[in-house]
C-alpha cells in the first residue's frame, strides 16, 4: 500500500511539474503566418512595426479614422492572429472608425515569447503609437475579445481612453483555469492568470461588455462578476443563447459601435 501511494503521489508530481512546464501551450494557440493587410483583404490599411520597451518589435494594422470620428484599440483573443480578425477591421473601418489592431508578441510577425506581462508591454506601446499619431485619449475606444479583454482591462486602468467595450470577459483566467483543473493547485502553478477583478476598479472610462449566456469557454458568470466589479458608467448586453461565437458576431460589432458613438458624442 505504502508503495502505492508513493508512486501515485510521484505520478502525480510529474503530472504537476509537466503542466507547469507546458502550461503557455495550453493556454495559447498563436497564429504564426503573419499575414499582410493587403493580402488579407484589406487595402488601405498599414502594417507598422513596432519597437517595445523590452526590446521586441511586434506589428500594428493601423487604419486612420475618419475626420471626428475616434480610433478603436482591439486586443484579440488566444487564438490566431490579427489576420483572422480582417472583417472586423473592414466593419469598422465601413463605419468611419479608424483601428490598431495590435498582433501580440510571438503572435502572427511578432518578436518575442508569449507572457501576460509581455501582452501588456505590447498593448501600452500600441496606446503610445496612436498618441504619437495625434490621436487625442478621449478618441480612443479600447476592445477586448475573450483573453484580450484582460489585457484590454489593464491598459484601460493605466491609461486614460474614451471608451471600453469587452466581449465575453472574464473576472480572472486563473479561475476558469481553476475549474477545469480542478484537480492541480493552479493559483500557485499558473504563471498568467490575468486578473481583471483586481484592475477594472482602475478603469474610467465608459464600460460595454457582452456575452452569450451559452458560453462554454468563458462562463457568463464571469462577466456578470467582471461587471459588477466596475465602477465606471456601465452597461451590460447578455446575447440569449450565444456562445462564445459573440466575439464573431456583426451584431455584436455593431453594438459597440452605437455605444461608442453614443459615449464619445460622435455622429
Amino acid at each position: 500500500m505504502r508503495l502505492l501511494l508513493a508512486l501515485a503521489a510521484f505520478a502525480y508530481l510529474g503530472i504537476m511539474a509537466y503542466m507547469y512546464l507546458q502550461q503557455r501551450s495550453l493556454q495559447y494557440f498563436p497564429g504564426r503566418a503573419g499575414t499582410p493587410p493587403e493580402a488579407a483583404g484589406l487595402p488601405g490599411v498599414s502594417e507598422e512595426r513596432v519597437k517595445t520597451p523590452d526590446g521586441e518589435t511586434i506589428v500594428l494594422w493601423h487604419a486612420e479614422a475618419k475626420p471626428g470620428m475616434p480610433t478603436i484599440l482591439f486586443f484579440h483573443g488566444n487564438g490566431g492572429e490579427i489576420s483572422d480578425r480582417a472583417e472586423r477591421m473592414a466593419f469598422y473601418r465601413s463605419q468611419g472608425f479608424g483601428a490598431l489592431f495590435v498582433s501580440y508578441r510571438g503572435y502572427g510577425a511578432s518578436s518575442g515569447t508569449i507572457s501576460e506581462q509581455g501582452f501588456i508591454t505590447d498593448g501600452l506601446s500600441a496606446y503610445a503609437f496612436l498618441r504619437d499619431r495625434g490621436v487625442p485619449p478621449e478618441k480612443i475606444a479600447v476592445v477586448g475579445e475573450s483573453l484580450g479583454t484582460g489585457v484590454a482591462v489593464q491598459l484601460a486602468a493605466q491609461r486614460p481612453v474614451g471608451a471600453v467595450a469587452l466581449e465575453a470577459p472574464f473576472a480572472a483566467a486563473v479561475e476558469i483555469a481553476a475549474g477545469i483543473y480542478w484537480w492541480l493547485p493552479v493559483r500557485l502553478l499558473m504563471k498568467d492568470q490575468f486578473r481583471s477583478r483586481d484592475h477594472i476598479a482602475g478603469v474610467t472610462a465608459p464600460l460595454l461588455v457582452q456575452h452569450g449566456d451559452n458560453d462554454g469557454v468563458v462562463p457568463v458568470e464571469q462577466g456578470r462578476r467582471l461587471f459588477e466589479l466596475a465602477t465606471a458608467a456601465k452597461e451590460l448586453v447578455i446575447h440569449p443563447g450565444a456562445g462564445h461565437d459573440v466575439i464573431d458576431s456583426p451584431e455584436v460589432w455593431a453594438r459597440e459601435l452605437a455605444f461608442f458613438r453614443d459615449r464619445l458624442k460622435v455622429q
